[in-house]
Parts: C-alpha cells; sequence; structure tokens
C-alpha cells in the first residue's frame, strides 16, 4: 500500500514537471511526507525493477517492499511471510544484489 502511495506521488511529479495537468497530491502519513524530484525518479525506478523482479521471484519482491517501504525487520516479515528470519536475510540480500544490478544499468 504505502509502495503504491509513494510511486503514484512520485510519478504525477514527473508529471507536473512535464507540464501534464495532474492534480497534486496530498500525502498525510502522520507528518507531511514530501519526495524530493530525484528521489522520485528513484523510486519509480525502483517500482518497475520490483515488478521485473516479482515476475520470477514474488518472494523476494515482497520480502523488499516490506522491509524498504513497510520498515519492518527481518523477523516481522518472517512473521507476516510465515518463513525463517534467516530465509527472510537471505533473500534481501539477494534480492539487494539483483536490484543493485539492475538499476546501474
Amino acid at each position: 500500500m504505502m509502495r503504491r502511495i509513494l510511486v503514484d506521488y512520485a510519478r504525477s511529479r514527473a508529471y507536473q514537471k512535464r507540464g501534464r495537468a495532474i492534480a497534486n497530491v496530498t500525502l498525510d502519513v502522520g507528518e507531511n511526507a514530501l519526495i524530493a524530484p530525484e528521489r522520485g525518479l528513484e523510486l519509480v525506478a525502483l517500482d518497475s525493477a520490483l515488478e521485473r523482479l516479482a515476475a520470477f521471484d514474488a518472494r523476494k519482491a515482497r520480502v523488499v517492499e516490506l522491509r524498504y517501504f513497510g520498515g519492518l525487520e527481518a523477523q516481522e516479515i518472517a512473521d507476516v511471510l510465515g518463513i525463517s528470519a534467516v530465509t527472510v536475510t537471505r533473500d534481501w540480500k539477494m534480492a539487494k544484489a539483483w536490484l543493485r544490478q539492475e538499476l546501474s544499468v
């Protein structure tokens, strides 16, 4: 959910920069959450890469979502997904390496 909100907001900011008439999106997540334009573009790229990762390993993509967007720790992710914390840590490391390579191209 948080991933969708942040990515949609980043995309809307990118569209506005190109002159499109898009309504502003107001985020009210406790404090006012702001995304810098350069971070917004990175977020859109990360979202695309996560979709590609999910196409061949949905669990690793879900681990990244819960860790990066949800802010959960390994044991919390393990509880949510019904797997061990060691598996979460392994998936996180592999997904980070894959995403680093994917985003550096």
